[in-house]
C-alpha cells in the first residue's frame, strides 16, 4: 500500500507515443515542476478581474472549441468580461429554448475556476435561474454535472422544466488557463450550432456600448447569491449510483489493491468517497489540491498539464505501479482516464479503449445485439478489428465527444471513446449514464475487468494483438499556414489523386465520417495495413496528423512522411 509523502522520484518515462514535429522536447519532461516557474495565482486572479479584452483582437474574443471557451487571463483570453458576456448569452439561449429547469454549475481546481464561478453565479441568480451548486462548496467533475442533468431530465414530465449545466474547467490545460463550457439538457457537450450561437451573442455583447453591452448585464449581490443558489449533492448522488454502471461488488470482492492519483483535480474527494461507499482497498496517492499544480511532473514540452494519458504528467504514479494491482489517474475535471498496470506501465488510451470494448461487448454486459460501438476517426483501427470480430456495428464519427451524445441517450451506442483518453458507456441495464466523457467510470471499468478476468487491461490488450496484430500509433503536429489550414478543412475526396500510401494501395479516402456522414474538417486516407488522418488545429498554425501502422515503426515513419507530403500537396492545390 502506498502512503502519502514517500518522496520517491518518478522513474524515467518510456518512449513517447506522440511526436510534436519541430518542437523540441524539454529535458525536464517527466521531472518535478521547477518552483520558480509556477504561476502567480494572485496576479492571475487580478488579471481576471482587471483585464479588459479587446473584442477587435480575435485572440481576445469568446471562442468555443470542442470543450468550451478556454484561455488565460494573462493573455486577455479568459477575463471577467468574457464570463459575464458568455453567462448572459447562456441565459438568453435558455429563454429562447424554453429551458426553465435547474442549471447545474460545477467547477474544477484551476485558479481561475473560482472567480469565474462567482461571476457566472452573479449573472445567473440575477436572471432568476434555479442554480444548483455543490452542497459542500467542493469541486465537481464534468461527469458528475452530466450525470446530474441526465437524472433531472429522466422523469417523463421533465420536458416541462428541462435542466442543463455549466462546468467551469479548462480540463487538462496548464494552471494559468481557465475554461467555461455549456452542457444542454442532453447532458453532453453542446453541439456546434449551440456553441456558435452562445459565442456570437457573447462577442456581440463584448462589442456593444453602454447598456447594450456589459453595462446592461444584471448582477446579483453575494448575499443574494448565497440566498438563492440551491445546494445539490453532486458527490453523493453520483457515487451512490455507480453500482448501476460498474460491478462494484466484483471489485470489492476481488481485494484488488488500487492506487489513484486525481492529479489535484475535481475527483479528489470522489475517490475517497468511492473507497468508503464500496469498501475498496483504494489509496489516493496524492490528495493535494494546489491551484499552481506545483506537485506535478511536467509534460513533454516542460509545461504543467494534468493529462492522465501523458507518461510525463503521470510519471509519479507510473513509478508507484509495483505497489498496486492497478493504478488510475484523472485530469482536473475527471473527464479523462489514465490506467497504469505493473507490467505494461501507463496504457496508451487506444489500447485501453480496445480492451474495454472487447470486455464489455464480449459478455460483460447483456446489451442487445443492435447496440453499437462508437469511436472517433483518429482512434485506433484495433477497435475496428475488435468490433468486427464481435459482430457489432461500428459508428465512426469526427473528433469530438458530442457526436456520441444522441446514441448514448437513446441506447443505440453502448460505448463511445476517443483516442485522447475520453470515454463513457451505458448503465448495466442499457440506459444512459452520462453523455459527457467520464474518466471515473473508465478507471473503475479497468478495475472491474481486472477483478472479473483475473488479469489487467494491459494483458487483455496483449491478447488482442496476438489475434489481430500489433499496431504503432503516433500524432505529429506539422506546421501549416492559415491558408493551408483553411484548405485542409474544405478538402473534397476528388482533391486526392494518389493511388498508394506507404507502399500499399489506398482503400478509402474520407472527408466525411462513415458513421454519421458528418464533415471531418480534414482528411483520412486508409490502406489495409495503416492509415493517416489530418485536420487543422483550431488554435495553432499546425495541422494535426494522426497515423497508425500494423507493419511496425519503419512503416509508420514512412506513412507519416508521405502523409505530410500528400497533405501539403493537396492543400496547396486547393488554396491556389
Amino acid at each position: 500500500m502506498v502512503q502519502r509523502g514517500t518522496g520517491e522520484e518518478p522513474a524515467p518515462p518510456e518512449k513517447p507515443a506522440c511526436h510534436h514535429g519541430s518542437v523540441a522536447q524539454s529535458d525536464r519532461a517527466g521531472q518535478p515542476a521547477d518552483p520558480s516557474t509556477l504561476v502567480d495565482v494572485d496576479a492571475l486572479i487580478a488579471a481576471y478581474h482587471d483585464g479588459r479584452p479587446d473584442p477587435a483582437d480575435p485572440a481576445q474574443r469568446v471562442a468555443f472549441g470542442t470543450s468550451g471557451h478556454r484561455g488565460s487571463a494573462f493573455r486577455m483570453a479568459f477575463n471577467e468580461a468574457h464570463i459575464r458576456a458568455t453567462t448572459e448569452a447562456i441565459c438568453r439561449y435558455r429563454v429562447q429554448r424554453g429551458y426553465s429547469g435547474p442549471l447545474f454549475l460545477g467547477r474544477d481546481t484551476h485558479a481561475l475556476s473560482a472567480p469565474a464561478t462567482a461571476t457566472a453565479l452573479s449573472v445567473l441568480v440575477a436572471h432568476g435561474v434555479d442554480v444548483r451548486v455543490d452542497a459542500a462548496d467542493g469541486f465537481t467533475p464534468t461527469p458528475a454535472v452530466s450525470h446530474a442533468i441526465i437524472v433531472a431530465n429522466r422523469p417523463s414530465d421533465s420536458w416541462r422544466h428541462l435542466a442543463d449545466g455549466i462546468v467551469v474547467t479548462p480540463s487538462h490545460n496548464p494552471p494559468e488557463d481557465g475554461g467555461f463550457k455549456y452542457n444542454p439538457p442532453n447532458g453532453g457537450p453542446a453541439d456546434t450550432d449551440v456553441t456558435r450561437w452562445i459565442q456570437d451573442e457573447a462577442n456581440r455583447i463584448l462589442e456593444a456600448p453602454g447598456s447594450d453591452g456589459l453595462d446592461g448585464i444584471p448582477r446579483a449581490t453575494d448575499a443574494k447569491v448565497r440566498a438563492n443558489a440551491s445546494p445539490y449533492d453532486f458527490l453523493g448522488t453520483y457515487v451512490d449510483d455507480l453500482r448501476n454502471v460498474i460491478d462494484m461488488d466484483a471489485i470489492a470482492g476481488s481485494g484488488l489493491r488500487i492506487g489513484v492519483d486525481p492529479m489535484g483535480g475535481a475527483s479528489v474527494a470522489y475517490w475517497g468517497a468511492i473507497r468508503e461507499r464500496y469498501g475498496l482497498d483504494l489509496t489516493v496517492t496524492n490528495e493535494t489540491v494546489d491551484p499552481r499544480f506545483g506537485f506535478m511532473t511536467v509534460d513533454w514540452d516542460g509545461k504543467i498539464r494534468m493529462d492522465p494519458s501523458s507518461q510525463y504528467a503521470m510519471a509519479r504514479l507510473v513509478a508507484l505501479r509495483e505497489r498496486f494491482d492497478i493504478a488510475l489517474g484523472n485530469d482536473a475535471d475527471a473527464d479523462r482516464h489514465g490506467v497504469v498496470t505493473p507490467t505494461a506501465g501507463l496504457l496508451n488510451p487506444n489500447h485501453f479503449l480496445s480492451a474495454a470494448i472487447a470486455y464489455l461487448f464480449g459478455g460483460a454486459r447483456g446489451w442487445g445485439s443492435d447496440v453499437a460501438v462508437g469511436k472517433t476517426l483518429v482512434s485506433s483501427s484495433m477497435i475496428d478489428r475488435v468490433v468486427a470480430d464481435l459482430g457489432r456495428r461500428l459508428v465512426e464519427v469526427p473528433v469530438g465527444f458530442k457526436w456520441f451524445v444522441d446514441g448514448l441517450v437513446d441506447g443505440s451506442i453502448g460505448f463511445g471513446g476517443e483516442e485522447s483518453a475520453g470515454a463513457s458507456f451505458l448503465r448495466r441495464d442499457g440506459s444512459v449514464w452520462t453523455t459527457d466523457k467520464d474518466g471515473i467510470i473508465a478507471d473503475l471499468l479497468a478495475c472491474e475487468l481486472t477483478a472479473r478476468l483475473g488479469h489487467d487491461p494491459g494483458a487483455s490488450y496483449a491478447a488482442l494483438t496476438e489475434r489481430f496484430g500489433t499496431s504503432v500509433y503516433r500524432r505529429v503536429d506539422a506546421p501549416a499556414t492559415p491558408e493551408q489550414k483553411a484548405a485542409l478543412g474544405r478538402l473534397d475526396v476528388s482533391d486526392v489523386t494518389a493511388q498508394e500510401l506507404a507502399g500499399d494501395p489506398i482503400t478509402a479516402i474520407l472527408t466525411r465520417a462513415p458513421g454519421n456522414d458528418a464533415p471531418i474538417g480534414g482528411l483520412k486516407v486508409v490502406t489495409e495495413h495503416g492509415w493517416f488522418a489530418a485536420r487543422p488545429s483550431g488554435t495553432e498554425n499546425v495541422a494535426k496528423v494522426y497515423a497508425e501502422s500494423f507493419r511496425g515503426d519503419a512503416h509508420l515513419t514512412r506513412l507519416i512522411d508521405e502523409a505530410q507530403a500528400l497533405v501539403a500537396s493537396v492543400t496547396a492545390g486547393v488554396a491556389s
